[in-house]
């Protein structure tokens, strides 16, 4: 099941001494269903998974008595026969596809009203039944593992139904030497809803129980510094309201410093205990293993970036030029660089345009994507109780649903394109693949995502000619490689270096990992060197991050998903004037692949080689010829100065 899907929305704005009048990114007729004046069509439409809560609850209510007879069904006989074999991996995979429907709408429901009680019930029942479901199904890979080799082939051989789990069965042999006893499996199964404590601590804590200051900016706004409210403040113009708005927030982490230590000290234990009881030698290793990525390609990504930092810093010393400092701090990295487009977008116009964006990858991939958006499988607009923020999640039973928080601007329309190309992927893959092989890898999962919002980009950029737009848009886009290339990569170092301190029989106090982060965010930013500042107070930013309490090992996926969709996007870009369709159609099968092969073989498929540094490099050269284009622009339409 894939789930949600976290993005950075950050605004930048544009303006320029000399500009002309500010247009903005031309506006696409509309070309789709969504509209203000029909309310419930920008609502998505949950009924095709349940028409009601109650149809729901006899839905879970059946489910589970299903879970609780698996093993008493099918344990002990898997290796009878090719049949019985078929027989409980068949069950299997449609308690697990049934499972997935269940949560989906359970989910979906809770986000669309956060206030309501019953939503969120239904999402802890869900949850619930989810840690049932592995506990009851946990027999199944240690029995398989236990047939020998050459027998399981005589049963795939004899029996047609096991072609739909060829996959599983090659993956399931690769897992044999950190495989456990079906009694040691389930106790592990069990195990894992305590591994659940760690996120819950920190989304207690930054949710409901910090109590968050409230600032008064210079313009006499007044905002509350919860995380999203710190998001919006951090982009204040005045580097006055910046350093207050960064105090006051860091501040306010710092008091909880210890507690939020010891959760993420919980954690990292977590993960090393699975690390140490399925034998792998590291907490890294265990995190990419099951995804068949090699360690090494975790540590190619640290080094890739850290050869690359002169590239940042000369990012940074073009932002602290654009912003007119004298010197540049950290609380100077996320105000606007320019003044923004004066332009908005309807629902209507931000579709109309993202389906113009995609030409590139074909008609029927337009036409899909286009009946999609007018069949409310999205939640288009923000409302008093929905969740924040954007994600798209797969339900292989029905289809597909987007949920938004759309507002009008850039940005959203580039995020309504990101979580279209999840969306499209796992439609796609639904269509091809049975469910055993439908899921595709998280390695992958934001390479349609990113590609999307990269042909968003250059069909806006190839067709404006408006200085002041192009530099609002180049802007935004090389700060979406900052953000994501570097910052990214730097969580991903700080994750990486308390796992392995934490398995030298380091500490992990709340202190330390400030420490250790402060060291890392003061290398990547050149503050020894004097191009930003960054003040020892902030070093607890580690705390504030989601992330390191909710996954092991995620972030760096990221990084390598836009180093990915950007080789694939400019080859894409670049076929489609020559009139050619072959890395079309690669990329397409790719998509339509699911987890039918492991992630690194996908991408190789699809063309780009995760293995060498290469991708990398081809980044790195976009984004300086990024610069190289807003300097030209800069040059041309004289001083540019900070939002204000």
């Amino acid at each position: 099941m894939r789930t949600l899907v976290a993005l950075l929305c950050l605004a930048f704005a544009v303006s320029t001494s000399a500009a002309p009048a500010r247009t903005g990114p031309s506006k696409p007729a509309p070309a789709s269903k969504p509209s203000a004046a029909d309310p419930e069509a920008l609502r998505w439409d949950l009924s095709p998974l349940y028409p009601s809560d109650a149809a729901w609850t006899e839905h879970k209510s059946a489910l589970a008595k299903r879970v609780a007879e698996f093993r008493e069904r099918h344990e002990g006989k898997l290796a009878s026969s090719g049949k019985a074999l078929a027989d409980a991996l068949v069950q299997l995979a449609e308690l697990r596809m049934q499972h997935e429907r269940l949560f989906a709408y359970a989910m979906m429901r809770s986000d669309g009203d956060l206030k309501a009680a019953r939503p969120r019930e239904l999402r802890q029942e869900a949850e619930r039944l989810g840690v049932e479901l592995e506990a009851a199904t946990s027999f199944v890979r240690p029995e398989v593992l236990a047939v020998e080799g050459a027998r399981v082939q005589a049963f795939q051989k004899e029996e047609p139904r096991l072609a739909a789990f060829d996959f599983f069965l090659a993956d399931l042999l690769r897992w044999k030497p950190h495989t456990l006893t079906a009694r040691e499996e389930r106790i592990v199964a069990q195990a894992g809803e305590l591994a659940g404590a760690a996120p819950a601590v920190h989304g207690v804590l930054t949710n409901a129980d910090i109590p968050w200051p409230t600032v008064r900016l210079s313009t006499g706004e007044q905002i509350r510094l919860d995380p999203a409210g710190y998001q919006r403040a951090r982009t204040a113009a005045s580097p006055a309201d910046r350093e207050k708005v960064f105090r006051a927030f860091f501040g306010a982490v710092k008091t909880y410093e210890r507690t939020l230590g010891a959760a993420l000290d919980a954690q990292v234990k977590a993960h090393r205990f699975e690390k140490d009881v399925r034998g792998f030698r590291s907490s890294l290793e265990s995190s990419l293993f099951g995804a068949n990525l090699p360690p090494a390609v975790y540590h190619q990504l640290l080094a890739d970036v850290n050869r690359s930092l002169p590239t940042l810093h000369r990012y940074l010393a073009l932002r602290q030029r654009m912003l007119g400092l004298k010197a540049l701090r950290y609380e100077d990295l996320y105000a606007p660089l320019v003044k923004d487009v004066d332009q908005r977008y309807t629902p209507a116009e931000g579709v109309a345009l993202t389906l113009e964006a995609v030409a590139p990858l074909g008609a029927p991939y337009v036409d899909a994507l286009r009946a999609a958006l007018d069949d409310r499988w999205t939640d288009f607009l923000p409302r008093p109780g929905k969740r924040s923020g954007a994600y798209s999640m797969g339900v292989y039973a029905v289809h597909p649903y987007q949920l938004l928080n759309y507002n009008g601007q850039w940005e959203d329309v580039s995020t309504l394109a990101h979580e279209a190309g999840h969306t499209m992927h796992s439609a796609l893959a639904a269509k091809a693949q049975p469910f055993a092989k439908y899921d595709y890898p998280t390695f992958v999962a934001e390479v349609a995502s990113t590609l999307n919002e990269n042909l968003l980009l250059h069909r806006v950029l190839d067709r404006t000619k408006d200085d002041a737009t192009r530099l609002f848009l180049l802007g935004r886009h090389l700060e979406t490689l900052r953000t994501t290339l570097f910052r990214q990569t730097m969580f991903a170092e700080f994750e990486l270096a308390a796992h392995e301190r934490a398995e030298k029989g380091q500490a992990l106090s709340g202190e330390a990992l400030s420490a250790l982060y402060l060291d890392l965010v003061r290398k990547y930013y050149g503050h020894d060197q004097g191009i930003c500042r960054v003040d020892a107070a902030y070093g607890v930013e580690w705390a504030s991050v989601p992330h390191f309490f909710h996954y092991d090992f995620y972030v760096f996926q990221y990084a390598t998903s836009l180093v990915a969709s950007t080789s694939l996007a400019k080859t894409l870009r670049e076929e489609a004037t020559a009139g050619g369709t072959a890395a079309r159609d690669r990329y397409l099968a790719m998509l339509a692949a699911g987890g039918s092969r492991y992630a690194i073989d996908l991408l190789k498929d699809a063309g780009v080689d995760m293995t060498t540094s290469a991708p990398f490099t081809a980044a790195m050269e976009e984004m300086n010829r990024v610069m190289d284009d807003m300097e030209a622009l800069l040059a041309r339409g004289g001083r540019t100065r900070a939002a204000r």
